[in-house]
């Protein structure tokens, strides 16, 4: 009994012990858990929140950032008086839970409070992001401001010291300046009164309006100097130089150079009254319109006084041309008149020649009348100009055309030459192709073979005959010899095949000799192939008849002895 019970007094002991082991355990780890706590809170609190709120309350915010500041600064607020003063509650709680053992409850109380620290720390984290995204949203805005601010300012003091570059323009340009002045006024006001809202729609008035009045004012020197100064001059400088032209006896085919003139100054007078009024897009449109007119005016006289310079150059250039063209003309025409004599002219030559002449003698017409009438002072030098470019043209023209005539009857002689030494070849290549068929010893001629030879024959002596004229036909002459060399040419092809097959069709029947006594088919051919070559003188008939029956007796034996012959033709 007694060992019994010391057992049990020795067991609730080692329980005892293991229990109070075991809470040891979680006690200490709450507390390390609490440690960590303690530090987190101590560390958001330590944050540098409250600096970073009144550097953004310095700002001045207006409007929807004046609104969004708040929300962030209430926001802090309650973090730092309600959550902070929760926390600390809930620490102070789990200190006291720990120290009397109720260390499940400190557990869930520690998990509980950090997480309530975790949502400290994201709101702590949105705030400063928002604060930090004011902040330098702001500093934009205020940069913007200033901005505007310094190109008022810019502007202010180049209307003040550049005044006169703004012409008529500068009392506006007064008014919108001191508009845009009284906005400024008006959004400090506004601002410092509390009124975002209303103070952040001025502002950007003003800021829209500042601009607007750079875009103008830089526009608008460029417009008063050309308004004031640049076109008067240049029109004036027209007009004076129109009138010494016009004293020097120019003459101008333009008959409204005045009228155009007084229409610029209108345009001119117009210009200035919408850029007193500051509409500049108009002032602009017109000034182009202005600019191209006095181009235009520029160039009238510029181009009559280049003319006049080409008209002095050239006046006697285009007469010494005249007269180098009739010259050629002439021998052009003595040179067709004797060469008609010998050779038909196939072209025209003698009618275009006599054409040239007719064009040449208009030209110096009207040539001469214009001369008078520049003498007289009644034509313009453009037009002076004009014409005689467009003599030069046609003069040109006629030149090419007398030297490729020239060229051309040149070419007849020459071809009379060609065309007589070909004839001469021609009867020389027949002469050796009929004693090359004479060498052959043939039983005779085939009767195409022989009509085409005279056919040859005759278009050569028809050719000979043509050359014999006292009056030639080059044209006809060219197309005979090319009959010419086409019919020797086809002649010398027929004259080769034919004795080819004579040749072939002798050496046929000779190897078809072995099958003669034999074979009554071969026999047969040979007789018919002998018929057809010595009666009738049909050298391919016999060739086709005796190779067709030697291939149904020996295959392959036709083209056999054919392909020898070619491959040894110098031996036949």
């Amino acid at each position: 009994m007694n060992a019994t019970l010391i057992g049990i007094i020795i067991a609730v002991v080692v329980i005892v012990g293991i229990a109070y082991g075991v809470s040891f355990v979680f006690r200490r780890r709450n507390n390390e858990r609490l440690d960590l706590l303690e530090e987190r809170k101590e560390a958001l609190f330590d944050l540098p929140i409250v600096d970073e709120i009144d550097d953004v309350k310095k700002m001045h915010l207006v409007g929807q950032s004046q609104n969004t500041f708040r929300e962030w600064n209430q926001k802090w607020t309650d973090i730092s008086t309600t959550s902070f003063a929760d926390l600390e509650s809930q620490i102070f709680e789990i200190e006291h839970m720990n120290d009397t053992f109720r260390l499940l409850k400190a557990q869930n109380a520690i998990e509980t409070a950090n997480a309530q620290i975790d949502y400290m720390e994201g709101e702590v984290e949105d705030i400063r992001a928002g604060l930090k995204q004011l902040r330098e949203s702001e500093e934009r805005n205020s940069l913007a401001v200033q901005e505007a601010l310094d190109i008022y300012e810019d502007l202010k003091q180049r209307l003040q010291d550049e005044k006169d570059q703004y012409g008529v323009a500068a009392s506006e340009m007064e008014k919108l300046l001191l508009n845009i002045e009284i906005e400024f006024t008006q959004f400090v006001t506004l601002n410092t009164t509390g009124d975002p809202v209303e103070a952040r729609k001025v502002l950007t008035k003003a800021e829209e309006d500042t601009f607007i009045l750079k875009g103008k004012m830089d526009r608008i020197p460029s417009l008063v100097a050309g308004l004031t100064t640049d076109y008067p001059a240049q029109i004036e400088e027209i007009q004076a130089g129109h009138k010494q032209l016009l004293e020097q006896k120019f003459v101008f085919p333009e008959s409204d150079i005045e009228p155009r003139i007084f229409h610029v100054r209108g345009q001119i007078d117009d210009a200035k009254a919408d850029l007193e009024k500051t509409d500049l897009d108009v002032v602009e449109e017109i000034t182009s319109n202005i600019e191209e007119d006095i181009d235009a005016l520029y160039n009238i006289m510029e181009r009559e006084i280049a003319a006049r310079t080409y008209v002095q150059q050239n006046a006697t250039q285009v007469v010494s041309y005249i007269d180098h063209a009739r010259t050629n003309n002439r021998k052009l025409l003595i040179e067709l008149d004797h060469i008609s004599q010998s050779y038909t002219l196939n072209n025209n030559e003698l009618g275009r020649a006599r054409g040239y002449q007719t064009e040449i003698e208009e030209l110096d017409k009207q040539q001469t009348i214009m001369n008078a009438q520049l003498e007289d002072n009644k034509v313009a030098f453009s037009v002076a100009k004009q014409f005689f470019v467009d003599s030069y043209k046609v003069l040109d023209d006629i030149e090419a055309q007398q030297v490729q005539i020239s060229e051309d009857i040149k070419q007849l002689r020459a071809g009379e030459k060609v065309a007589q030494k070909r004839v001469d070849e021609f009867e020389f290549k027949l002469r050796n192709i009929k004693r090359y068929v004479e060498k052959q010893r043939l039983p005779g001629l085939p009767s195409d073979y022989l009509e085409f030879f005279f056919v040859a024959s005759d278009r050569v002596e028809q050719l000979a005959t043509e050359l014999n004229k006292i009056r030639i036909n080059m044209d006809e002459i060219n197309k005979l010899v090319k009959y010419c060399q086409e019919d020797v040419e086809i002649l010398q092809t027929k004259t080769n095949e034919m004795i080819d097959y004579v040749a072939l069709a002798e050496q046929m029947m000779q190897y078809a000799n072995r099958y003669r006594h034999n074979n009554p088919v071969i026999a047969a051919a040979i007789e018919k192939s002998l018929s057809y070559f010595t009666k009738e003188y049909r050298y391919k008939a016999a060739l086709d008849e005796i190779g067709t029956a030697l291939d149904q007796v020996e295959p392959g034996a036709f083209q056999r002895i054919e392909s020898f012959y070619y491959n040894h033709r110098e031996l036949a």
